[in-house]
């Protein structure tokens, strides 16, 4: 992790951590490191996409990060309340150097965040994010842009439309006769979401799509999906979809009030892409933390997993050095790197409803495929994360464990990234078997 750049870009607490001073000096810089890697012209202008969520400090991290860019001699499009996905789409479309996205995804409103793209609407590269942290770190070096050298700003009112035209043209199928209900955790997708359900044909209901500024995430969205098993029942809905904050992310729920999670929405695409023979190598990407349910459900279909390190960067890099078509997180995000470069909870919606059409039963049946084992996850604080990976007392449990659950479940221990804590996660037939060997684990974790 960077000095200014985490796993999904910059965040904090706005107006503490995540300063409007800040937000300008990362826009700054990263527009004067991205026009550097632009094709050379005299006189190039580079271009910014800006899009934010509707949080109340995203307008005032809005209005920094368009001053840092336009002082940099960047000329901005600023497409409004939008979600994530549609920044990095609306980011090729308009051929722009770089775009940025205001949102702490699934973070609860006091928080916010920086997130850049590159040309193409692509994730940065760690060796850009590394530039641009230099470049912070330098501040400005040449003479600033003057005169008619400073950037302008448009507002670029057809984004959502392009965006909402997009996916229709990704996900073809004609969802007349299903009814769906969409909770947007009262956040960016709240702008687009009945428009883009109902031109596909459904009979959609939306749900926590009236953002105020303060209640995004809040009791509502993928992080708190219980509600939405509520709503499918009083309207009869055939299936609900669960979105979070920017809408980057997508769980749902069946019409009988069950989770359906990441991974069971992984196994239904998988199998649909198999079948019509658009998944690539016939291979599936996914992370560490997958259910091995959906391990046992994959081999069953003839389809590979490959599985990376927790994040969805990890999941994008595998899919991209690989040339995959599908991949993603137990967490709901999912890439189909065919229509994205990005997750995309609004494109992943459409695709799950249309495979529900397309089977003509219930998402009930579909999500059946994935018998998910019981997983019990133990986060231990420890004194130094370095002396238990090195620990033969701790190895020793683990193989232990391991011979002990055979190919009927696993365990994973995994260090945290930010704090001395590491973290025992198991899975077996029963929920008793995995609390046992779980708890056993971190009692010899904790004593190293």
């Amino acid at each position: 992790m960077g000095r200014y750049f985490g796993t999904d870009g910059v965040r904090g607490v706005a107006n503490a951590d995540l300063t409007p001073e800040l937000a300008l000096a990362v826009a700054s810089a990263a527009a004067r490191v991205l026009a550097s890697h632009a094709p050379s012209h005299d006189h190039y202008r580079p271009v910014a996409v800006v899009g934010r969520d509707p949080r109340v400090s995203s307008a005032m991290l809005e209005a920094a990060v368009v001053a840092g860019l336009t002082s940099a001699g960047a000329d901005v499009k600023l497409v409004g309340v939008l979600p994530t996905p549609a920044v990095a789409y609306l980011t090729g479309v308009y051929r722009a150097d770089v775009g940025v996205m205001l949102s702490a995804s699934h973070n609860p409103m006091p928080d916010n965040g920086v997130k850049l793209f590159a040309r193409g609407g692509k994730k940065l590269p760690d060796d850009i994010e590394a530039e641009i942290e230099d470049e912070l770190d330098r501040g400005w070096t040449t003479g600033r842009p003057v005169g008619a050298s400073v950037g302008r700003v448009t507002v670029q009112d057809d984004g959502a439309e392009q965006y909402i035209k997009h996916l229709l043209a990704a996900a073809p199928t004609d969802l007349c006769g299903l009814k769906i209900v969409v909770d947007c955790a009262n956040g960016a997708a709240s702008s687009v979401a009945e428009t883009l359900f109902d031109r596909a044909g459904a009979h959609v209901v939306t749900v926590a799509a009236d953002p105020d500024g303060l209640n995004i995430n809040d009791g509502v969205g993928s992080t708190h999906i219980d509600a939405l098993a509520a709503y499918v029942a009083e309207h009869a809905a055939d299936l609900g979809i669960a979105l979070d904050g920017d809408a980057d992310r997508c769980l749902a729920v069946d019409a009988n009030g069950s989770v359906v999670d990441g991974d069971q929405i992984l196994a239904i695409c998988a199998r649909a892409l198999k079948d019509q023979g658009a998944l690539i190598d016939d291979t599936v990407v996914v992370t560490v933390m997958s259910n091995l349910g959906f391990h046992h459900a994959m081999r069953a279909e003839g389809i590979n997993v490959l599985t990376t390190a927790v994040g969805d960067r990890y999941v994008l890099e595998a899919l991209t050095d690989k040339g995959l078509s599908l991949g993603g997180e137990q967490s709901g995000h999912v890439i189909f790197t065919d229509a994205a470069t990005t997750g995309d909870g609004l494109l992943t919606a459409l695709r799950l409803a249309s495979c529900l059409a397309a089977s003509g039963g219930s998402l009930a049946d579909l999500a059946s495929v994935v018998n998910r084992l019981p997983q019990v996850l133990v986060n231990v604080k420890v004194s130094d994360k370095a002396t238990v990976a090195g620990s033969d007392q701790v190895a020793s449990a683990v193989a232990h464990a391991e011979a002990e659950l055979g190919d009927s479940g696993r365990i994973l221990l995994r260090p945290s990234g930010t704090e001395q804590l590491v973290r025992v996660m198991v899975e077996a037939t029963t929920q008793d078997h995995a609390d046992q060997i779980a708890h056993r684990v971190a009692d010899v974790v904790r004593s190293v």
